[in-house]
């Protein structure tokens, strides 16, 4: 009788289970296509161009011919054989070195000046903000060209207070200082992250800090920098992703120039590129670009377990 019974319910519940594996096959469908112009996109766009470029970093291909593989030819010659690779290697790592900390440092300090409450501080942040948005823009960069020219405005300030200016983008030892500058004034980004990170410090830490007698300075060590630091780390990779990546600011002000003293690498990859159409050549540059910024980033995710904060993983770091 108890046999019956089991095979009489394991019958009733075999149509229930192709049922549900149906209506579940359905939603899947019905998720895939809903989702199929971003895959198309992402496969066509994005993946097969990155298939594209691997295959060419191996071949010579100069747009007018059809590539010829010649192995690891192109990678032996950038190691070996081509210096402007090393100088613009060489600017770029400085570039990066000075620029990312300059500008996490401007952006943390003008987020606290704008997480005061004080009135109209939104329309403060607003103003400050809104710069940022045109940050990185053609014109930004020709405004620049201008300031910091010989004539520029730059130099006709200096001149009222009988200081004589140099040509600080004609002059090697002070054009790439330029670029650095004007990588940290586009901060809009970065401070409004770090403003949101400012407003989840729960405010009853620092009471009870104040309570016990921790001046300001004690404060923002023991409480803001430890409760900020995952915006931090995340703010520092982003930075060195975009540094390394930093072009049209060398492009427009400085052509590279003078003496290569702001050769930076994407720009030596665009020349080679579509300038002498070595596409071949320029895909190698930009494998080895991404092969820098990836070990840097899995450096930086190993180190950052001795300095990162995480307060969801027991109060302690990561």
């Amino acid at each position: 009788m108890a046999a019956q019974m089991n095979a009489s319910n394991e019958a009733g519940n075999a149509p229930r289970a192709v049922r549900k594996r149906v209506k579940n096959g359905a939603n899947h469908l019905a998720g895939y296509i809903f989702i199929s112009p971003w895959l198309i996109g992402f496969l066509l766009l994005t993946l097969w161009p990155i298939a594209q470029s691997f295959y060419l970093s191996f071949t010579d291909y100069s747009l007018l011919e059809d590539p010829v593989w010649t192995g690891t030819s192109n990678y032996v010659n950038i190691f070996t054989n081509d210096s402007t690779f090393t100088k613009s290697l060489s600017v770029t790592f400085t570039f990066v070195l000075f620029s990312v900390p300059l500008k996490l440092l401007f952006s943390l300090l003008v987020a606290m000046a704008l997480n005061q409450k004080l009135r109209g501080m939104n329309l403060y942040r607003t103003a400050i903000y809104f710069p940022s948005l045109i940050g990185g823009s053609i014109a930004v960069a020709a405004l620049w060209r201008n300031m910091f020219g010989l004539d520029g405005y730059i130099n006709q300030v200096l001149a009222w207070f009988g200081i004589q200016g140099v040509g600080w983008i004609t002059n090697p030892d002070t054009s790439l200082g330029t670029l650095i500058l004007l990588n940290t004034w586009q901060f809009g980004s970065t401070m409004v992250i770090f403003l949101a990170g400012l407003k989840q410090i729960p405010q009853e830490l620092y009471e009870s800090a104040a309570v016990d007698g921790a001046n300001k300075f004690r404060r923002f060590i023991s409480i803001t920098i430890p409760m900020l630091s995952p915006v931090m780390f995340f703010n520092l990779i982003l930075g060195v992703i975009g540094s390394f990546q930093t072009f049209t600011s060398a492009f427009i002000i400085t052509k590279g120039g003078p003496v290569n003293s702001t050769y930076v690498y994407a720009l030596f990859l665009y020349e080679k590129a579509f300038k002498h159409y070595q596409m071949g050549y320029a895909s190698a540059l930009a494998w080895i670009l991404l092969a820098i910024v990836g070990i840097l980033t899995a450096i930086n995710f190993a180190v950052s377990r001795y300095w990162v904060f995480y307060e969801s993983e027991g109060g302690g770091s990561k």
